[in-house]
């Protein structure tokens, strides 16, 4: 893998962008103005489109990412970074040394590093994959990171040195070591000359009883009548001459000491700078590349904050064989940002611009858009251009939606060219740009051409501009083009592959409404607007009668088309109001039926269940009244099971009287215009068959006999005739598990939830009576429900629960068996059941 570079290299670069006609720079300084430091800013501003496909979706897809980390609260302090090559270059320099704060800037870049690496790369594996799943493409961008391991140069150099430059007393123990001396050193000095100078002050030798310094040395004012009375030496005078400064001869070897500590800390403070470039330049390598990735991720933070402050989308590329234009919602970002500015200047809420949609296909690539003048037609244009400028240089696009080809060139001939200099005036300036455009625009290109045929005799002008959109239509170039002239109109009309569409005119308030239509070419309305802009009335009227009667008659039909189509438009938005309102009141009745419904459900279960329990409450009375134990044991056995089947049928067709209940409404009004159902002769368990009762789909669980089935719908279980059946689907072999799992549906509805019950019961710390009594109620859910087998916890303690529960399960009506769990999944506390079928 290549070492990145600090400004983007662009694979495939367009042969033509017209990026100053689009204004790209300056939507490029307003993405670069979200950047924080001079390396993401230089990134951002060398930003060009492309036409490599995978170099701009892999732009677009890290661009998404940064968002994402965004929007998910992850923030990244991009301040301090800047290109360090020339640095890097200096330090390489057997034996230079860096300034301190040159050293200073660039462990700020390495910090900056390394907590970017922490970020994509984090300790923990399980953050790690996470990471990479979110974001891969800027952990690709960041893989040359992933095996640096600067953690030991900033350990090294981090907190050595002050932010003023200077080197921290812990750059070293021994520059710690010297700067101690010298502070003890100037303690001692000071302490001599105190003492100087209360002896000098006592016979007036000295003006002021302070310590000052001259030459690196410290001395006391003496005044200069006196100055042979103190042994010293002087090291200069007052500027008045009246004062001598001098250096006293106790403090000469103090002082001598002091000089050489200090140029014993400039020794070491030039070791260690030595010592921090030659690390610096060891890792040279390391940090170039990680400031590399650090701008073009700062780019792509820059682009995400854009792009959220706008709402962009990332815009989606068609290929060939069918590639498409088409831009739903798309506003104009300058405009758009003017808007906001505005707005926040005057302290309103901010409005955005009238949205463009537009769509052509391949079949249809050029696009003639007419309509008032002020309407905004030019602002479509570059509307169209600038939002194809920033897909392909991996920008957002502020738009709903977005389906773009890949151009190759993007050709825009917008406002006044003419040039004094070049003596060309406005006319000869457009002809010049068009000539260039026709020798250089492909079938890949995008040709943008503002008010083709102007500034010239219309007549001729209209010609020209009908040839010109015949000559990129041959070409099959995508193509937009605005303009006032009939005949253009006319062509788009007669010409397959080329569209009209108009920008909207409000004829009560005559004004532009800015919204594109597609299919209509629109009128010019210049009478309208010269009158709404004060022109003279009698001006407006002398031009009105000048018209001809054909072009009074196209323009009355266009301004009829345009009110017809907004009308049409207004009634098709109050039929949608209207349809989801009808939605949301059918909703809520259904909702509200159905609330209405269960409670009624669970009513009538809670009733049923109660008279169940009611009567095997007087069964088991009836049975104590026995006197005959065995007679009594085997009666309450058959009158068990009874009675459990007895529930199964009822709780059968409970459910099946619900469940046609709920299908009647539903079903009724589809069977008048159903076709007949297929005779159906005969099923077998597993196949899927539809119920004419229910108007719903089942599987035939069991063969009752040869005209009734046992078919389970849901959670349901019930018994239906072949009559019943209108449709079937032959059915797969169920395995023993699918069987098992199937057996364990619920039956038989009760107030518990019924569409789950476990297989498996702890009773661990219930007395004996109190777990038998919850073990009564559980087998008989279980076996109701049709499991197979349960499972009771009881523990092992002293042996009570699990003595009093086997004895009562061993004479239970519906236990076949119990054992004992091996030891490993129980033993002794737990015991399985197997329940009679």
């Amino acid at each position: 893998m290549s070492s990145p570079d600090f400004i983007p290299k662009i694979p495939s670069p367009l042969a033509e962008t017209s990026s100053i006609a689009l204004e790209w720079p300056r939507l490029r300084e307003h993405i670069a103005s979200r950047t924080f430091s001079p390396l993401g800013r230089t990134w951002v501003l060398a930003l060009e489109p492309s036409g490599d496909l995978a170099w701009i979706n892999s732009q677009q897809q890290r661009t998404e990412e940064m968002r994402g980390l965004f929007s998910a609260g992850v923030s990244f302090d991009f301040h301090g970074l800047f290109e360090p090559t020339d640095l890097l270059d200096k330090a390489r320099i057997e034996g230079s040394a860096l300034d301190p704060l040159e050293i200073l800037s660039l462990v700020t870049v390495v910090e900056r590093i390394v907590a970017w690496i922490n970020l994509i790369f984090p300790s923990t594996s399980a953050s790690q994959t996470q990471m990479q799943a979110a974001t891969p493409g800027i952990t690709q961008l960041s893989a040359l990171l992933r095996e640096q391991d600067l953690v030991p140069l900033l350990r090294q150099l981090h907190g050595k040195i002050e932010p003023d430059g200077s080197l921290s007393d812990d750059a070293s123990p021994e520059l710690h070591r010297i700067r101690r001396a010298i502070d003890r050193q100037h303690r001692a000095i000071e302490e001599s000359l105190r003492r100087s100078l209360r002896r000098l002050s006592e016979d007036g030798s000295t003006r002021d009883e302070l310590i000052t310094i001259r030459g690196d040395r410290f001395v006391i004012p003496v005044r200069a009548e006196f100055k042979r009375k103190v042994p010293g030496v002087v090291h200069g005078s007052s500027s008045s001459g009246q004062t001598v400064f001098v250096e006293p001869l106790e403090t000469i070897e103090q002082n001598n000491e002091l000089v050489r500590l200090l140029d014993e800390e400039q020794s070491e403070i030039h070791r260690i700078l030595v010592a921090m470039t030659r690390a610096l330049s060891a890792n040279a390598p390391a940090i170039h590349s990680g400031a590399a990735i650090l701008a073009e991720a700062e780019a792509h933070a820059a682009r995400a904050r854009f792009a959220a402050e706008l709402n962009c989308v990332r815009p989606v590329f068609s290929s060939s064989p069918e590639p498409a234009l088409s831009l739903t919602a798309a506003r104009h970002p300058l405009l758009e940002l003017r808007m906001v500015a505005q707005a926040r200047a005057e302290g309103v809420v901010a409005s955005s611009p009238i949205p463009l949609t537009i769509a052509l296909a391949s079949d249809a690539r050029q696009l003639i858009i007419s309509g008032p003048n002020t309407g905004g037609k030019t602002v479509s244009l570059k509307t169209i251009g600038l939002v194809t400028l920033m897909a392909q240089a991996g920008v957002p696009v502020p738009a709903l939606e977005a389906r773009l080809p890949i151009f190759t060139g993007i050709y825009a001939d917008i406002g006044d060219a003419q040039s004094i200099e070049r003596n060309l005036s406005s006319f000869s300036a457009h002809v010049v740009n068009l000539d260039r455009i026709s020798r250089e625009a492909t079938s890949s290109s995008l040709v943008l051409l503002d008010e083709l045929g102007s500034a010239t005799d219309p007549e001729e002008g209209a010609a020209l501009a009908v040839a010109v959109a015949q000559y990129f239509l041959r070409m099959r170039a995508w193509c937009c083009i605005t303009t006032h002239l009939t005949s253009l109109k006319v062509y788009a009309a007669t010409n397959p592959g080329v569209l009209n569409a108009a920008v909207g005119f409000d004829q009560e308030t005559l004004t532009p409404t800015y919204q594109l239509r597609l299919g209509v070419p629109g009128a010019s309305a210049g009478l309208n607007i010269a009158a709404r802009l004060g022109l003279d009335p009698a001006i407006i009227a002398s031009a009105r009668a000048q018209l001809s009667t054909q072009t009074a008659d196209i323009a009355a039909f266009l301004d009829q088309l345009h009110d017809q189509l907004t009308a049409t438009a207004a009634e098709r938005e109050t039929l949608k109001q209207r349809e989801q309102e009808i939605a949301r009141a059918k909703m809520q009745l259904d909702l509200e039926g159905r609330a209405e419904q269960r409670a009624r459900t669970r009513e009538l279960e809670t009733k049923l269940s109660a008279l169940l329990d009611s009567f095997a409450v007087q069964l088991r009375d009836s049975v104590k009244a026995i006197g005959d134990k065995a007679a009594a044991k085997r009666i309450q056995r058959d009158s068990a099971l009874a009675l459990a089947r007895a529930r199964r049928e009822f709780s059968s067709e409970f459910q099946s009287t619900i469940a046609t209940h709920v299908a009647s409404t539903a079903a009724g009004a589809s069977r008048g215009t159903s076709p007949a159902p297929a005779v159906v002769k005969t099923a077998e368990p597993g196949d899927m068959v539809k119920l004419k009762s229910l108007g719903r789909q089942g599987r035939i669980e069991r063969v009752i006999d040869s005209k009734t089935f046992e078919v389970s719908v849901g959670p349901m279980k019930m018994r239906v005739s072949l009559d019943d059946i209108s449709e079937i689907e032959k059915g797969r072999a169920v395995t023993p598990l699918e069987a098992a799992r199937k057996r364990g549906g619920v039956t038989v509805s009760t107030t518990e939830d019924p569409d789950y019950i476990s297989s498996e019961i702890n009773v661990i710390g219930r007395t004996a009576d109190e777990a038998q009594d919850e073990v009564a109620r559980f087998v008989d859910r279980a076996f109701l429900a049709g499991l197979p087998r349960i499972r009771i916890v009881h523990g092992t303690g002293m042996g009570i629960l699990r003595r009093t529960l086997r004895e009562y399960l061993r004479s239970h009506p519906h236990v076949a068996t119990i054992t004992e769990p091996p030891q490993n999944q129980g033993g002794q506390g737990a015991t399985e059941v197997e329940l009679r079928q």
